[in-house]
């Protein structure tokens, strides 16, 4: 069966939580009212992208009481939203959380930090150091938030792991120009989504933001695509927009089926390939 899912291609307030959160609340209640069964904002979507010295003033540990409006809402539909954590050893780290039955079920920290050109991460926050998978009612889900998806590597994990389903929340700023016209960054996550999507046999779900921050404009174009490399669905660039899309698992057991390359793979000799070149032992005993 079907689950219909709703991505708030969204603008958030830099530095403004509260106001974020009033946001967060009529997105939810117009996604609760489309029948979504899940409803994904943005990467930062409480805070704000560029935070640079405001990201200490934001931050907030997993369980702070101001994210309890977003637990409570969960009761009703599964919120992955985003926001600055505040870890247990005072670090800042991006993080994405999933709640579903008022209460904090998964938290990913971003683990690639860009730190150049426009972009300034790394100076303001911790990297994350892995890439687990959770359960919701959707299935085996990882979550890849923006420069993360950009790695191979991340949403091979995933898929390895069993994922059917890669969130990308992404805060994808509209940059340069592709050959016919269209923006290159949008050709070059929609080829990245599709190539994902088709060859590891997962629905990738592609959550950007729009709006402006210090001079930059964010381009949007939120998707999901199928593991057959459709583009289910897919919102206007530079809008604000409530995408709806439905996640169907009898779809990645047929491409699975029709296309095995998971089932054959040879994680052994990725990981003998990889702990050669770091000067790792590596004995694997079946």
């Amino acid at each position: 069966m079907s689950i219909r899912i709703a991505i708030a291609q969204c603008a958030p307030a830099l530095g403004a939580v509260k106001r974020n959160l009033d946001m967060h609340d009529k997105w939810i209640a117009r996604a609760k009212a489309a029948g979504a069964r899940l409803v994904i904002f943005p990467e930062l979507s409480l805070t704000g992208y560029y935070l640079k010295d405001l990201a200490a003033d934001v931050a907030c540990a997993a369980d702070d009481p101001q994210l309890a409006r977003i637990a409570e809402a969960s009761r009703d539909i599964d919120i992955s939203a985003g926001f600055v954590e505040r870890s247990a050893d005072a670090k800042l780290h991006i993080a994405q959380g999933h709640w579903s039955g008022g209460k904090l079920v998964h938290v990913h920290r971003k683990v690639y930090l860009p730190t150049y050109g426009i972009f300034d991460d790394g100076r303001y926050f911790g990297p994350g150091d892995r890439f687990e998978t959770y359960q919701w009612a959707g299935g085996t889900t990882g979550v890849a938030i923006c420069e993360d998806l950009w790695h191979v590597s991340t949403p091979y994990l995933y898929a390895a792991a069993g994922a059917t389903i890669v969130l990308a929340p992404s805060a994808s700023p509209g940059r340069g120009v592709a050959e016919g016209g269209d923006l290159g960054t949008a050709e070059s996550c929609r080829l990245m989504d599709r190539f994902y999507a088709s060859y590891l046999t997962v629905y990738i779900v592609y959550v950007n933001r729009v709006g402006h921050e210090d001079g930059i404009a964010f381009w949007g174009g939120s998707e999901i695509v199928a593991p057959d490399g459709t583009v289910a669905a897919r919102a206007p660039e530079f809008d604000e927009d409530l995408l709806i899309g439905e996640i169907d698992p009898e779809l990645v057991a047929r491409e699975r089926a029709r296309n095995p390359l998971l089932r054959d793979e040879r994680e052994d000799i990725v990981l003998r390939n990889i702990a050669g070149r770091l000067g790792l032992p590596f004995d694997r005993r079946d």
